[in-house]
């Protein structure tokens, strides 16, 4: 296959998953942040070097790219495992040991847990050696670092037990692991067993890759309980419903890079630097909307414990800055913020944009004596989120400041064109009255 026949493909600049086929037969299957970026990376002139001769063959010998675009990276990643567990492409486990990639499994037990393990530990006489009872396997997952990450964010809006141990035990130190992670968000708050069956069926829809049933379930669970006046069933599904809708991939796209990747980055993975959970902290961020200048609105917007408090949004009308000045627009409304001693003060602040935006916000933090950590989310061209500045010193998620930044645009547009609209008709209202 050469490069010029990718032009009859069309790939998007969106996430999916890629097959590279000889006629009917699967050679090669992957997942990617951008279609259209990674197919066309297969076809530089360093591939030999940097993903070998196997990769080379298998391009060589394909005549053709077919592709599946997803909402997100996170479940391009799953159905990647899906699609190698149905073909079993040569490219993807030729030269492998398959005993060694990595599997989710869900246990059977009184409450289930969702579990790695690799495929050699799968086999029938390792297992009999556990005495594990397993009702579910989802995979293979060729990447480590990303599965551990996804799961991560599955575990955000769908909390399950990973312990080592059944969750029967006994033993005080997984006592003290499960409530540890019951406060952070990551496991059931309460042992009733209907809520949690139906979490670990949630979590299995999800790794098989049937997110879009997934959904559809959610939305007639949350209809049929708000008809019931089950209002919290209701609430609850609504919340699932809306993280998988903002699944925010920050810290996957950065594990994918890795793959391509500067051997400069490798550290970050085995080196042991992870990625921050967020407890149930607060968070705030701050974004300006404008129209050549005029119309200008600051909004702030808050997360606590990763997930939007609509209720605290506030809006600001910006009224001393002339020009389009976003620094300046960005420490007006900063300013107004802190003169609410009312609010309660976040552990955390967001805002759009890069090193410049951050200083300036925390100048106005020194100015007026508060110690709050600054993160900024700088965008790709696309208006894309490309890097997160001070979210480690924060204790915050990339995930938890990409969605804090996006509600964040979101408000800032949704309340700048209600100010248009309303500008505009009273501009209306004026002419027609004098000319009467």
């Amino acid at each position: 296959m050469q490069k010029s026949d990718l032009q009859k493909n069309n790939l998007p600049d969106v996430p999916g998953v890629y097959l590279f086929k000889k006629g009917r037969t699967v050679l090669y299957v992957g997942k990617a942040t951008s279609l259209r970026d990674r197919v066309r990376s297969y076809f530089d002139d360093d591939l030999i070097a940097t993903r070998g001769p196997r990769i080379v063959d298998m391009v060589t010998k394909a005549d053709r790219v077919v592709h599946e675009t997803t909402p997100t990276v996170l479940e391009a990643l799953v159905r990647e495992a899906a699609l190698i567990k149905k073909y079993l492409p040569k490219a993807n486990v030729e030269g492998k040991d398959d005993k060694s990639f990595l599997y989710v499994v869900i246990t059977k037990e009184e409450w289930p847990r969702v579990l790695t393990m690799r495929g050699k530990d799968l086999q029938g006489s390792t297992l009999e050696k556990t005495s594990l009872q397993i009702s579910r396997i989802f995979g293979p997952f060729p990447s480590g670092p990303q599965l551990r990450e996804a799961l991560r964010l599955i575990r955000k809006i769908f909390p399950f037990y990973d312990t080592p141990k059944p969750v029967t035990t006994k033993s005080k130190h997984i006592r003290s692991k499960i409530e540890f992670n019951r406060q952070i968000g990551q496991y059931p708050r309460e042992l009733d067993p209907k809520r949690y069956k139906k979490s670990i069926r949630n979590v299995a829809l999800f790794l098989a890759g049937r997110v879009s049933e997934l959904r559809k379930r959610l939305a007639r669970e949350m209809a049929k309980a708000a008809k019931e006046e089950r209002f919290e069933d209701a609430a609850e599904a609504r919340r699932e419903l809306f993280a998988l809708d903002h699944i925010q991939d920050v810290s996957l796209i950065k594990e994918e890079n890795l793959e391509m990747s500067p051997s400069s980055w490798t550290s970050d993975i085995h080196g042991g630097r992870g990625y921050p959970m967020s407890t149930e902290i607060r968070v705030e961020a701050y974004d300006t909307a404008h129209l050549a200048g005029t119309n200008a609105i600051g909004v702030m917007t808050v997360l606590v414990g990763g997930v939007p408090n609509k209720k605290e949004y506030r809006t600001f009308t910006i009224r001393g800055v002339q020009k389009n000045d976003d620094i300046a627009s960005l420490k007006e409304i900063l300013s107004r913020r802190l003169a609410h001693p009312e609010w309660p003060l976040p552990e955390a602040i967001v805002i759009d944009g890069g090193t410049t935006q951050k200083k300036a916000a925390e100048s106005v933090l020194t100015e007026a004596g508060i110690a709050i950590p600054v993160m900024a989310v700088v965008k790709d061209e696309r208006h894309r989120p490309r890097e997160i500045i001070g979210a480690r010193r924060a204790g915050v998620s990339e995930a938890d400041a990409v969605l804090a930044n996006s509600e964040a645009h979101r408000f800032s547009l949704a309340r700048h064109r209600a100010a248009r609209s309303r500008n505009m008709r009273d501009k209306l209202a004026r002419r027609l009255t004098s000319r009467e």
